[in-house]
């Protein structure tokens, strides 16, 4: 069992299940609706407290109504949440989800008003309770402080960043981190056509995975690439989070010194089983 913190955010997920996905100008209807907490980094720590660790969350919350679903649900799962800034005005982000019925595929609209958690609040976090610390790949100026800041105070405190996105001087934190997870659409958006040629560019040591949807997983270490191929469900049902739950099962590997290959294979299990499934509640059995 280890402590472990996430930085980031958390949302609540409005999610329309459709039959199918809508054309432009259509009008179709629901066969059902579910409101939940999301985010990248509480998902993280969902499954992470599954895997029996002591986790922690530092973001942003705000004093309304609708928070209220997203405390609810962290206290299920024994997240703490001291750490986060708390403010009295705003709106959590909410994510408006169109989950495909026939795919399992998810498309996002998302919006905010509020700011982010920012280095000034990372800085009166006593960073020496924890094993691990996980960061989204997002605010990407005050992340890159944080994660200089950690490893000036605790040089051998490791910490994983997640690079899903294609933010602007997101490249910055890549030397940084002691482990590097990175996703398909990114990859993409960067112009490389595969996992590999993707792991393949980094500096050399650099430790890091690549997700790809149906055709598994590669990390590479010590300048060796080893893949793993998907998990696929019997039936395909969700995969809103299954990058999340991968992330959260490799550093549960990392943490539990398992082999690089150990914990890909782990985690390309775990994000099968999430696509299988509806949320995160009982993934761990």
């Amino acid at each position: 069992m280890a402590n472990i913190l996430a930085v980031g955010i958390a949302t609540i997920d409005i999610i329309n299940h459709v039959e199918h996905f809508p054309l432009e100008d259509a009008e179709v209807r629901a066969l059902s609706q579910q409101q939940s907490r999301g985010g990248n980094a509480t998902n993280t720590l969902t499954v992470l407290s599954q895997l029996g660790h002591d986790c922690f969350w530092a973001g942003i919350l705000i004093d309304e109504a609708d928070s209220n679903l997203i405390k609810d649900e962290l206290n299920h799962f024994n997240i703490n949440y001291d750490l986060c800034r708390q403010l009295s005005q705003g709106k959590m982000p909410t994510s408006y989800i169109t989950l495909n019925q026939q795919t399992g595929s998810r498309t996002i609209v998302h919006h905010r008003d509020c700011p982010e958690f920012s280095f000034a609040d990372f800085k009166l976090i006593d960073l020496s309770q924890f094993d691990w610390v996980h960061f989204e790949g997002r605010h990407i100026n005050d992340t890159i402080k944080m994660v200089q800041h950690l490893k000036q105070t605790l040089p051998d405190l490791p910490c994983s960043v997640e690079i899903e996105k294609p933010r602007d001087n997101i490249e910055q934190l890549f030397p940084l981190a002691d482990y590097l997870f990175f996703s398909q659409h990114y990859a993409e958006h960067k112009g490389y056509l595969s996992a590999e040629d993707l792991l393949n560019s980094l500096a050399k040591d650099t430790k890091a995975t690549c997700t790809w949807g149906k055709q598994g997983a590669w990390a590479i270490e010590s300048n060796s690439i080893h893949h793993n191929p998907a998990y696929s469900p019997a039936q395909l049902v969700d995969t809103l989070g299954a990058g999340d739950t991968f992330n959260a099962a490799m550093i549960d590997g990392l943490i539990n010194k398992q082999s690089l290959k150990q914990s890909l294979e782990q985690s390309c299990q775990l994000a099968g089983k999430k696509c299988g499934q509806t949320g995160f509640q009982d993934l761990i059995t």
